[in-house]
């Protein structure tokens, strides 16, 4: 019974030790879409989240400064920002397709 009782903690912890292994793996590695927006429409926990995703996606641009106020823009009315810091703008539909009143691609 003892056995039994072990060889069953046992598996237990090696089913944990995987899942915790392979999630850290994916978050190394980014699984190659956007993150979904946390479920909130408005407020202080969107603007964080907005941030922190606007801040990846910015971190290489020329203009950090712009780049930032219109990824801002678009992660509040889209509520998804793009993985990368370039491109990949397909995971996200209605950031891509936002423009400026000149046409041209608004969301960086």
């Amino acid at each position: 019974m003892k056995i039994i009782v072990s060889i069953l903690v046992l598996a237990s912890l090696l089913l944990v030790t995987s899942s915790l292994a392979s999630a850290t793996v994916s978050d190394a590695f980014g699984s190659g879409a956007a993150a979904p927006a946390p479920q909130i429409k408005d407020g202080p926990a969107l603007e964080t989240w907005c941030g922190q995703k606007c801040e990846a996606r910015c971190k290489e641009a020329g203009l950090k400064d712009r780049c930032l106020k219109y990824c801002g823009i678009c992660c509040k009315d889209c509520q998804c920002v793009p993985s990368g810091t370039y491109g990949n703008k397909h995971e996200c539909p209605c950031y891509r397709d936002k423009l400026t009143n000149k046409g041209t691609p608004k969301c960086p």
